[in-house]
């Protein structure tokens, strides 16, 4: 076992080597003068995600740990970006892999896993990802990899060219190299955890501050100081917000929290295409509208200096769904109000 615990870390370093770092996308925002808004766009990875850091972390975590060998099933409980990327490093060193996730799944999502050699299992509802994910690893006995568990143990906090040290590696011949925040959603938690612990850990004098969707728990759970709350309801962003509170979630290195409306999220991932060109999916659109509300707040104050947030993946992901007007109208709803407010920003 030991052996081909060896070749399998090899594999995955050897991806690691031929991938490079990813781009720092500065905006150009009007009547922002002094206020610089970067975008970290993880959508260039080889799995299109900013997940493919998470999954390379898990898998290592996960074969350091001995709980992989060459007929471990691995299993998964996510909505898709996750699991994409997991099916990626599966495939990799050659284990089987079974993503659990809810049927609103984007259908390129399901194709990308299956193109990988994943299964995908679905549920009805989100909320039974978890029970069905560890039910089937029992019964295959395999081994449940839960993000939602792990995310924040798997990654090294203090460095390793983990996503906080690349960002401030690339910011350090910007005008305010050290950012006044950094603005993070929280899909399991862990890259909130990361960023947090590393500003902390270099002594930084940055910001963090997590967005979060409609219907998430992070949100209520932080401004309550309750790890209990449980809204019992799916996230509409697909990738990010859950229904309750999972282990890799850290308050205690969050500085604030914003929680943004869908149709908000909705219009900024519009308006980022209009600006850029750049398609990209919703959860980026709930990253930059938390970053734009930090950026007025700036302005309002006389503040100058930068911010950072991540552009999560593709927007190509979501050609049929949340880049379809009518998919949007059904689903969540006009986001047009968002759109002016937008506009006023920016006039």
């Amino acid at each position: 076992m030991r052996h081909w615990v060896n070749s399998a870390l090899s594999a995955i370093e050897a991806d690691y080597q031929r991938s490079a770092d990813t781009h720092l996308i500065k905006l150009e925002l009007p009547n922002f003068e002094g206020i610089n808004v970067y975008l970290k766009d993880e959508s260039t990875h080889p799995t299109g995600s900013l997940k493919h850091r998470l999954a390379r972390s898990l898998f290592l975590y996960a074969l350091c740990n001995g709980k992989i060998d060459a007929n471990t099933t691995v299993v998964e409980a996510s909505s898709g970006s996750t699991a994409v990327s997991e099916a990626y490093f599966a495939k990799l060193i050659g284990v089987a892999f079974i993503a659990v996730m809810p049927k609103s799944t984007s259908a390129q999502k399901i194709a990308q896993i299956e193109g990988f050699g994943g299964h995908c299992h679905f549920v009805d509802n989100a909320t039974q990802m978890h029970a069905v994910a560890l039910k089937l690893a029992q019964e295959s006995q395999g081994y449940f990899m839960d993000q939602f568990m792990y995310a924040e143990r798997a990654t090294d906090w203090r460095g390793n060219n983990n996503i906080a040290e690349s960002i401030f590696r690339q910011m350090s011949h910007e005008p305010h190299p050290i950012p006044h925040t950094v603005v993070m959603s929280a899909g399991t938690g862990g890259t909130s955890a990361t960023l947090g612990r590393y500003i902390r850990y270099l002594g930084y004098d940055t910001n963090l501050v997590v967005v979060d969707p409609e219907n998430s728990a992070f949100y209520p759970s932080y401004m309550n100081q309750d790890p209990s709350y449980v809204t019992g309801i799916s996230s509409r962003i697909e990738g990010i917000g859950r229904p309750q509170v999972e282990a890799s979630f850290m308050p205690d290195v969050i500085d604030s929290m914003i929680q943004v409306s869908d149709l908000a999220s909705i219009a900024a991932m519009l308006w980022l295409e209009q600006q850029t060109g750049r398609k990209a999916g919703p959860s980026t659109g709930t990253n930059l509208w938390g970053a734009l509300e930090v950026a007025q707040n700036m302005r309002t104050q006389g503040v100058k200096g930068s911010i950072v947030t991540l552009l999560c993946d593709s927007g190509d992901r979501y050609l049929n769904t949340y880049h379809s007007a009518s998919w949007v109208a059904k689903h969540i709803g006009d986001p047009k109000f968002y759109q002016h407010k937008l506009e006023e920003i920016f006039q």
